[in-house]
């Protein structure tokens, strides 16, 4: 699809045909089933100060946790006698949990769940992190590029974060073998048309096997807390791109639709999305997982 194509599709030139496709080639490739993956929050610490970010280090107002390994372990049980065939381990960038405690946390549900599919979703580490996860067990990993230009990258992060090392990461994870999911925020504060143009190029580069996005929603007592939220119709129209584009791709429909609108993620579903991520989280943990404002946490 073209550039022109892509504008004219973005602007709602034809939504019926666009989220009508979209699910068409979503049933005839992935078929009526909706996946469903565990999610587990596992820490809320981070070292790094996204601008738009609800756990980014220098918020203040958040009450900081980590779970145990058991307690990770027993989410992990959890989500597989529920039924879910795949857990995702997501957190900040956080170093207390070092390369080796991850690979031990690994290592115990690959051995006690050994049909699981195990995704790691613990942003930007050194290749050898990456291959002892892979080599631990773990199967997938989620590392959203969240804008695929240099100088939008520059607004939404302090110069101590690489736009180089963020996609060097990506191609990182694939050469390792891990299936591989990126994606980026809509909305956000300071994109433009031109920007979602790069990402869907940058996608359409990559080939991720995942593809989340989500609208920005901002985060109280973060550089971004005034910044209007994106829009559900962009994401509901982005989502059905990205179906047409990536026809084998897992396309979450992610809990910031939700955000905005309580039917959110159905609506997701409905314009091409295949996957939903429940939240497995230990209950005293999830209301402090805010990655932005109305985050659910009652699932």
């Amino acid at each position: 699809m073209d550039d022109g194509k892509l504008r004219y599709y973005l602007r709602g030139g034809d939504d019926d045909w666009l989220r009508n496709e979209a699910s068409r080639i979503r049933l005839k490739v992935k078929g009526e089933e909706v996946l469903k993956r565990g999610l587990i929050e596992i820490s809320n610490h981070c070292r790094n100060n996204c601008f738009y970010c609800g756990i980014r280090a220098g918020q203040r107002n958040l009450l900081r946790y980590r779970m145990t390994a058991d307690e990770i372990v027993d989410a992990a049980h959890n989500a597989s006698e529920l039924g879910f065939g795949t857990v995702v381990l997501q957190g900040g960038e956080d170093l207390t949990h070092t390369a080796g405690w991850v690979a031990g946390v690994v290592s115990r549900i690959r051995h006690d769940l050994p049909d699981i599919a195990i995704t790691l979703s613990l942003g930007e580490r050194p290749l050898s992190d990456y291959r002892l996860w892979r080599e631990a067990g773990a199967n997938r990993y989620l590392l959203r590029h969240e804008t695929a230009s240099k100088d939008h990258y520059g607004r939404l992060h302090p110069d101590t974060m690489s736009f180089e090392n963020r996609r060097r990461c990506l191609w990182t994870l694939k050469e390792l073998g891990y299936e591989t999911g990126a994606g980026m925020m809509v909305g956000s504060p300071y994109q433009t048309e031109d920007n979602l143009i790069e990402d869907l190029h940058f996608l359409n580069d990559l080939q991720p096997d995942m593809i989340g996005i989500g609208p920005f929603i901002h985060a109280v007592s973060t550089p971004f807390e005034s910044f209007p939220n994106g829009s559900l119709q962009t994401t509901l129209r982005l989502i059905s791109l990205l179906r047409i584009m990536h026809p084998n791709a897992n396309i979450p429909a992610t809990t910031a639709l939700a955000a905005l609108r309580p039917d959110g993620r159905d609506l997701g579903l409905q314009w091409g999305a295949n996957v939903i991520m429940p939240n497995v989280t230990p209950t005293q943990y999830r209301e402090n997982y805010k990655l932005y404002n109305r985050k659910e946490t009652s699932e």
